[in-house]
């Protein structure tokens, strides 16, 4: 690879890269075409971000006798033998060397047939890298390595190969690690100077190393110590520029108009709590007070609302609604799913009794209308609702996206209220805000407890309610996990309780992580010798992992399996999201009426399906589920005065750790706890449902868990800059960084099917 040098019209030298400069620009095509093809990195600032994740120092040499499985060496060796193979349409070089003692270590590298000219026998050289083991005997593959070119000093060789620091980046196995290393070597050496974005007061009040010297230190560092700043550094701009970005959206919404939406005395709110059957918790009170403060001002609210599973955030959420219709606006609840959407509007529609019949015999004089919009409406039905909608007839409007559609119109849309807002991006939100006159007041919920730092961290730019008190009534879960492998006669026994609480005149759901089941004797077929030996060779797993993922239960076999079977007798239905939206909306009716025993389904039932009748709920293979998740759906049981039970059935060996996860969640019902070790087992962007898209808007290096102090002092000083200076005018090199962060920013719709 050599370097393509930038050169003006007289032929000299008019200056290197910079961070926005393409990768072609300073690499060969073909290299730079493969970082775009297997990282998708094309700008020299993308493969700068692209960090090692450990460093092997070559300190002292190894003897190759001494070496086991999983050590990192360092070996100064002669080439013994050098052949290539045709294996699998793949072309294998096979070097072995040997030092002298009486083993020998055999190196392998895949298509790389041009190593053949100077791995030749007899020369020396010394190699770097993980060994491994393959059908019993020692291996490195693709080995960093440097020879000692014919007649050169060993000793000189070695002071310039050894007690380097090596730096491990995240490969693939057609641009391996020490080719990611050399691509640094040319960027970093080929880099103009660099303008720093971090202020020089915050450099020299932290410590940190600029923005150049961490680049260096981080890909090229002299010491681990050298390492360590570099990276704290770059951490804590990420932390820096994600609390910017929160601080300075937050400071724009405090300075949007807003419709007040205070609560009238003797209104519709008044009449709602009278006729209300429970009382609301301390909890549920005091956030009461934080929303009807909130709604009282000129300027739109912004708030996030968390709490356990079944704490009572829709009855919350609902008197926030009615606040609005109190004063003559409309409020909006956008769902993720039609179960959900329909579930609500089931629910909303029960609390309100008369009050949700505005316009007919017998309602109350405060009511409304409460609509319900999803895409599977008929033509003439979604024509009525929109009419409803647009007349301002319908003061509470329930919908999936249906209600982001152009035509949906409202006649004062006074609050947005997005429940389970991991499920939805940004741009939906907004799309559903820019309905309104004025932006209006916005509520978004999560059944998901978010650790502190993880809402100072993603959920920065939004007020933050908890409600961790659950209603009085509610009953005690208890969880235990089923381990097939050792006791599989207690899947047995799970049939038996089922049955036993559907005798006592409860009902049961069973939970299965797939709609339906792929041909299993087609997936095993797939999986070839060739691609097993393929596996060993290259130390992957794949092929058992196919094979397992085969025998996951599916709804669509295991519903009339139990039907026949285990659960014989019983009315048994499945639920999943392929179904149209009529059978689903039937099946569920029935669940809720008890006309069904058991409920086969996937997670679709996750998230407000409420039926204080279901005692039980079995989840078949457990371990696909993350820890949250399966607190999500075991929330769905043990909502009435019955004690609820959840079994969590799984085919995980006993100190495995998904063994772990499944205990964690049968030790404890704090969501909070719960949802920490989640976080700390799972991607922050899986665990968040947060699907970004620009290599900048990524969180590379800071972990909310790991990094909560800094996080902390980032976002302090976050609000501290905006609040003295709002668009960073004095900081405008700091100001850019933020906007292009920002215009990177992009959220997904995530479909849990």
């Amino acid at each position: 690879m050599a370097l393509r040098r930038n050169l003006g019209a007289n032929g000299k030298d008019e200056g290197m890269a910079t961070l926005d400069s393409t990768v072609k620009s300073v690499i060969g095509d073909k290299t730079a075409d493969a970082l775009a093809k297997s990282f998708g990195i094309t700008t020299v600032e993308e493969l700068l971000r692209h960090y090692p994740r450990r460093y092997v120092a070559r300190g002292e040499l190894s003897d190759i006798s001494e070496l086991h499985d999983g050590d990192e060496a360092t070996v100064l060796a002669e080439i013994s033998s050098c052949k290539l193979r045709v294996f699998g349409g793949r072309k294998i070089l096979e070097v072995v060397i040997n030092d002298g003692s009486k083993e020998s270590i055999s190196l392998t590298f895949f298509n790389q047939a041009w190593r053949e000219k100077d791995l030749r026998v007899g020369r020396q050289g010394m190699f770097a890298g993980k060994i491994g083991l393959y059908k019993g005997k020692k291996q490195l593959s693709h080995p960093d390595y440097e020879l000692i070119p014919d007649g050169d000093d060993v000793d000189s060789a070695l002071q310039n190969f050894a007690g380097v620091l090596i730096p491990i980046y995240p490969s693939t196995a057609k641009f391996p690690s020490w080719k990611m290393a050399k691509c640094m070597e040319i960027v970093l050496d080929s880099l103009d100077p660099l303008e720093d974005y971090l202020p020089d007061s915050i450099i020299s009040e932290f410590k940190y190393p600029t923005l150049a010297g961490a680049f260096e230190g981080i890909h090229r560092p002299t010491s681990l110590e050298d390492a360590e700043r570099a990276r704290a550094r770059l951490t804590f701009d990420e932390a820096l520029l994600l609390q910017l970005v929160l601080a300075t959206r937050k400071a724009e919404l405090a300075a949007l108009n807003a419709t007040p939406r205070a609560i009238i005395e003797g209104g519709i709110v008044s009449e709602f709590e009278a006729r209300l059957p429970f009382s609301f918790t301390d909890g549920q009170q005091e956030v009461n007070a934080e929303i009807e403060h909130d709604l009282a001002q000129p300027h739109p609210m912004h708030r996030l609302l968390q709490g356990e599973v079944g704490s009572g955030k829709t009855v919350v959420a609902l008197r926030a609604m009615l606040a609005v219709v109190d004063s003559g606006g409309q409020a909006a609840l956008l769902a993720p799913t039609e179960v959900l959407a329909q579930q609500h509007f089931a629910t909303i529609s029960k609390l309100l009794g008369p009050l949700a019949e505005a316009g007919t015999l017998g309602a109350s004089d405060h009511g409304t209308q409460v609509a319900l919009l999803t895409g599977s409406m008929s033509a003439a039905a979604k024509r009525e609702t929109l009419t409803r909608i647009a007349s301002g007839d319908a003061g509470i409007v329930i919908g999936t996206h249906a209600l982001l559609s152009q035509g949906v119109d409202f006649k004062d849309l006074g609050l947005v209220v997005v429940d389970e807002q991991h499920r939805f991006g940004v741009e939906q939100r907004d799309s559903l805000r820019s309905k309104a006159t004025l932006p209006p007041h916005v509520l978004v919920m999560t059944a998901t407890p978010i650790p502190r730092t993880v809402a100072m961290t993603i959920f920065g730019d939004l007020d933050v309610s908890t409600l961790r008190q659950l209603p009085s009534g509610r009953s005690p879960i208890a969880t235990h996990v089923i381990p097939t492998l050792e006791k599989p006669h207690y899947l047995t026994r799970a049939w038996t309780r089922i049955r036993e609480e559907i005798a006592k005149g409860h009902q049961a759901y069973i939970v299965a992580p797939r709609i339906t089941a792929p041909d299993k004797e087609e997936t095993k077929s797939a999986i070839t010798q060739r691609d097993r030996e393929m596996a060993t060779l290259l130390g992957e797993s794949f092929a058992e992992e196919n094979l397992d993922g085969a025998d996951m239960a599916s709804v669509e076999e295991l519903a009339p399996e139990l039907a026949t079977g285990a659960l014989h007798g019983l009315k048994i239905a499945p639920l999943h999201g392929k179904q149209s939206a009529e059978l689903k909306e039937e099946t569920m009716r029935a669940f809720s009426t008890h006309q069904l025993d058991v409920l086969v389904s996937t997670t679709v039932i996750e998230v407000g399906v409420d039926v204080p009748n279901a005692s039980t709920m079995v989840i078949m293979d457990a371990d696909r589920f993350g820890v949250s998740q399966l607190h999500q759906l075991r929330g769905r049981v043990g909502r009435g005065s019955v004690p609820g039970l959840c079994l969590l059935v799984t085919s995980a060996p006993q100190d495995s750790p998904a063994m772990e996860r499944l205990l964690a969640v049968s030790r404890t019902l704090d969501g909070f706890e719960l949802s920490r070790i989640d976080l700390d087992q799972r991607r922050e962007g899986d665990v968040l449902g947060r699907a970004q898209s620009g290599s900048r808007s990524q969180l590379r290096l800071l972990r909310v868990l790991r990094d909560e102090e800094l996080i902390v002092k980032a976002r302090e000083l976050a609000i501290a800059l905006i609040a003295h200076d709002p668009t960073l005018a004095t900081h405008p090199r700091l100001a850019a960084e933020v906007n292009e962060l920002r215009a990177e920013e992009q959220s997904a719709f995530m479909d849990k099917g």
